[in-house]
């Protein structure tokens, strides 16, 4: 359905006085990933300012079952995501005219999926019904339940060497929902682009170099890269291979492919460029290359190359080294702490909500068939 935007032919505005559209997404935006930023992306595109609004973690529970992150986790993910312009917590899981109008939003914009109670109403009717509601296409290959699945699935083989290094194996299942059921993620040079600034340094930029994992990006990260932000004007992220990531973090890490890390990182606010691939070790070269002003790591352990080679060794003999203190405690061990400890739990929330969409799937191309034949 096309919503009623605003625009200045229509309303009078010369381009000075426009009034800017205003754009309502809503969601649990638990475990944040590049598919939210994606869908959060399409939605700046067809306005001027983003507005989510998150869920509480009762409504969620109550819904979906219990989310992985609290609600004040989730409010900062969403807050370091590039294209979004306000955040209001505690949004009704089913979007009403009263929540658009309240937060001056023209439309609500979410994915090409359903979304359902409890109860099994569409959590979209009412805006859908008013004409104020937009659709934009979901990424493919990823989602919360997708993520969460993984995790579960620890014990399985789903670190690859070789020719299958960026596979993620999936559960064998014979019903799986088109949405959340994942097939593989599939990256693109375009969906690169999509996500990124596209800008260069400005002459005389002091340019921060960080490096890691950055598996099931979190907000031990987000506030990371702030931190690193700070010490310079244009902040570089280098993202190891998943061999080398394995290599240090061991057992089937890393949970997320390199492709699918890379634009969990783009997709934050205070980052500048990626380098795909980074050497483990920071080299006379990368920083050459890069112009780095400034080289930091967080207070994590850093592994030594091959048991005996110090990465930071180069920064470090120039002086330009800095460990910097997040000061937040979580790491992408305790979101699978947090996974596998409630096991049962979450199995439960991913067959209950895979069932539930396979059915509406079901009941869509129903409606559709119905719809053709007569």
């Amino acid at each position: 359905m096309e919503a009623n935007g605003d625009t200045s032919a229509c309303n009078g505005y010369s381009d000075k006085q426009r009034k800017d559209v205003r754009v309502w997404c809503d969601g649990c935006y638990d475990m944040v990933h590049f598919g939210h930023a994606n869908s959060l992306r399409q939605a700046k595109a067809l306005g001027d300012k983003v507005i989510v609004g998150i869920h509480t973690d009762e409504e969620i529970t109550k819904h979906k079952g219990p989310p992985v992150f609290t609600e004040e986790e989730r409010v900062k993910m969403v807050k370091g995501i590039k294209w979004v312009d306000e955040v209001v917590l505690g949004a009704p899981y089913v979007t009403t005219l009263k929540v658009l109008d309240q937060n001056n939003c023209d439309f609500c914009v979410h994915g090409d999926d359903i979304t359902m109670t409890a109860e099994g109403v569409d959590t979209y009717h009412l805006v859908k019904s008013a004409n104020r509601y937009k659709e934009v296409k979901r990424t493919a290959g990823v989602s919360t339940t997708d993520l969460v699945g993984r995790m579960l699935l620890l014990t399985r083989n789903h670190f690859r060497q070789g020719s299958a290094e960026y596979d993620i194996e999936k559960e064998d299942s014979a019903a799986k929902s088109p949405w959340t059921g994942c097939s593989q993620f599939l990256p693109t040079t375009q969906k690169i682009i999509q996500f990124s600034d596209g800008k260069s340094p400005n002459p005389g930029d002091k340019i921060v170099y960080v490096a890691g994992a950055f598996d099931l990006f979190h907000v031990g990260h987000l506030d990371f890269l702030e931190k690193a932000k700070k010490l310079g004007d244009y902040l570089i992220v280098g993202l190891h291979t998943d061999p080398v990531v394995n290599s240090y973090k061991g057992s089937n890490y890393p949970i997320m492919n390199l492709h699918e890390r890379v634009l969990s990182v783009l997709a934050c606010k205070f980052v500048n460029e990626v380098v795909i691939g980074a050497p483990y070790c920071v080299t006379e070269e990368l920083l050459e290359h890069f112009k780095i002003d400034v080289v930091c790591h967080g207070r994590t352990p850093i592994a030594l190359e091959n048991g005996k080679i110090d990465p930071y060794a180069v920064p470090k003999t120039r002086a330009i080294f800095e460990l910097i203190d997040s000061g937040n405690e979580m790491t992408t061990e305790r979101i699978v702490e947090r996974i596998i400890s409630h096991r049962l739990e979450y199995e439960r929330r991913n067959q209950a909500k895979e069932k539930k969409e396979i059915e509406a799937f079901e009941a869509l191309q129903r409606q559709k068939q119905t719809q053709k034949a007569g």
